[in-house]
């Protein structure tokens, strides 16, 4: 701003050059909703972003990066900044921005009634609008604007349209969140979409958890406690919001519960359990994959693990059917505190089996397996600009790695789509005596290059026949970086691996290691740390070693 040549204030933007639009079109399964940018459908991969502490003025520019790069190193494309927290402060945007994540930014309103029928309430949240429209409007990353968070929702299925005292509040709330922030919204950032509520089927009170159209949440898994094979009965357009809890890793336990509180009943660890149901809903869906775990540590480990299996499972399931179903964004990335939780990321910024699923499950280039026993599915999914050219090679093998039928198949995978590879029935060499001991490997490799590796069982994980896999490691350095060569002598279920003592991020983690299948693992050494070190902290588990007696970890 200048007054002939003086200037008398200015202002710097970050400004990215972009186009984003919410396309929807009726096809065949109702109405679309897909993010299109710079004209291509993009599939939304992310996560629920909530405040990244109780007391924000901790939160330092170094931290909040980690939490934004963690995201960026799981493939996540989109945060969705959830109405429950608040708008985040400028250097949020800017890392977005700089990491290319796309920001879904609810309004702050979420899960109650407001008083939107009375004017001097309406009118401070006009300002409040105003101001951080304003103040956003211009950022590369912003990709919509959404009214609330699950306030339609409660509307249509919480109860509260049976409240004769709450029917004005409703008038208003259509009112509002269907037009007079649409209006507002439209006025003072036009190339924004705006989106009434999530979730919504964008007709006011009509089925806002539908699969026609609109966005979804879905919470019968968690909160109804169905299997996770529920997953796979879901196809809504957009699923916006859907998760499964578990506990943070032990070194995260000890900062808040001495070890006379490790019990899941305990008054520290019921106190750090913000869903009244949630350790009676871990536990329980954790005994219907795994056997009970032997100590506390083994139960932390399993929890972890099931969590990561539990939304693996959902995002497969919905990357395959893409076509159909636009974006996942799981419920959630980061905590706010020290806490049992949905996320993937904990509090400390350490990573949960689940964040390590999510590099694999959000990979450019997926591979998985739609498991119906004694049928297995194979398929690639294939999120790049190309087509994608390779081989899977699959065997179906005894858990000690006996080989009873093998083949390989030639890969085309089309760009921006999943195809379907083959379907393979193993119903003459299944049996009620074998099944246990049995795995369905399938490999994806590109040239001489293995890309990624899948397994699927023929039984809950409780019930195969595992044996101690007796892992061996061989540590080498290379520069700052520690290579593990891991190798069993019988297939390890979720191997999970660790250094004691310190918090590393290893290239791969909570991974299935078949038998003679050599993996390599990398992970920065430690400051300070030579090879001898590194070789004594080095700590292997896996599931066999969660249930029993005297194994080592």
């Amino acid at each position: 701003l200048r007054q002939s040549e003086a200037v008398l204030d200015e202002r710097h933007y970050q400004l990215g050059l972009r186009t984003i639009e919410l396309r929807q079109q009726p096809d065949s399964w109702g109405r679309s909703f897909e993010f299109i940018v710079n004209g291509v459908r993009i599939f939304a991969k992310g996560s629920n972003w909530i405040p990244a502490d109780s007391f924000p003025t901790r939160i330092s520019d170094e931290y909040l990066e980690t939490l934004i790069r963690g995201a960026a190193e799981t493939h996540q494309n989109m945060l969705r900044v959830w109405g429950g927290g608040f708008f985040e402060e400028e250097r949020f945007y800017d890392l977005c921005d700089r990491y290319g994540i796309l920001v879904w930014q609810d309004f702050i309103f979420s899960c109650s009634v407001y008083p939107l029928d009375d004017p001097d309430f309406l009118e401070n949240v006009r300002i409040e609008v105003a101001e951080n429209v304003r103040r956003l409007r211009h950022r590369a990353s912003l990709a919509l604007w959404c009214g609330n968070n699950e306030m339609e929702w409660g509307w249509v299925d919480w109860g509260w349209k049976q409240r004769p005292d709450l029917d004005d509040l409703k008038t208003a709330y259509d009112r509002f969140f269907h037009h007079t922030l649409a209006e507002w919204c439209a006025a003072e950032d036009p190339d924004t979409a705006y989106w009434p509520s999530s979730p919504s089927s964008d007709t006011p009170f009509a089925n806002p958890n539908g699969q026609q159209q609109g966005d979804a949440h879905y919470w019968d898994v968690w909160h109804g406690r169905k299997p996770f094979t529920a997953y796979r009965d879901q196809y809504p357009r957009f699923m916006s919001e859907f998760g499964f809890q578990a506990l943070p890793p032990l070194a995260t336990i000890r900062t808040y519960a001495d070890e006379a509180d490790w019990n899941m009943t305990s008054y520290i660890m019921e106190r750090h359990q913000k869903n009244d149901s949630g350790n009676s809903l871990m536990v329980g869906q954790m005994l219907d994959t795994f056997r009970l775990p032997k100590d506390f540590p083994s139960l932390v480990y399993l929890s972890m693990a099931l969590q990561a299996e539990g939304i693996r499972y959902g995002v497969e399931h919905w990357r395959r059917a893409q076509e159909r179903v636009a974006g996942t964004l799981y419920w959630q990335l980061n905590d706010c505190w020290p806490v049992a939780s949905w996320s993937s990321l904990d509090y400390f910024g350490r990573w949960k089996a689940l964040h390590y699923a999510a590099r694999r499950f959000y990979a450019p280039v997926l591979l998985s397996i739609e498991d119906a026993p004694p049928r297995q599915g194979v398929y690639v999914t294939n999120d790049l600009g190309a087509a994608w050219h390779g081989r899977i090679r699959w065997s179906l093998e005894t858990l000690a790695g006996v080989t009873l039928v093998a083949g390989m198949a030639a890969v085309e995978a089309a760009p921006q789509a999943t195809t379907h590879i083959n379907t393979l029935d193993f119903v003459s060499q299944i049996t009620d005596d074998n099944r246990r001991d049995l795995a369905f490997v399938v490999e994806l490799w590109q040239a001489e290059q293995l890309v990624t590796r899948q397994t699927a069982f023929f039984a809950p994980t409780k019930h195969v026949q595992l044996v101690e896999p007796e892992i061996t490691a061989v540590c080498r350095l290379e520069e700052a970086t520690l290579h593990i060569e891991l190798n069993g002598r019988s297939l390890a279920r979720l191997v999970e691996l660790s250094l004691d003592g310190v918090d590393v991020v290893f290239s791969d983690n909570y991974f299935d290691l078949p038998t003679g299948r050599s993996t390599t693992v990398t992970c920065p050494l430690p400051p300070g740390w030579g090879l001898p070190q590194a070789e004594a902290a080095l700590q292997i588990r896996s599931v066999y070693d969660s249930f029993k007696q005297g194994a080592k970890t």
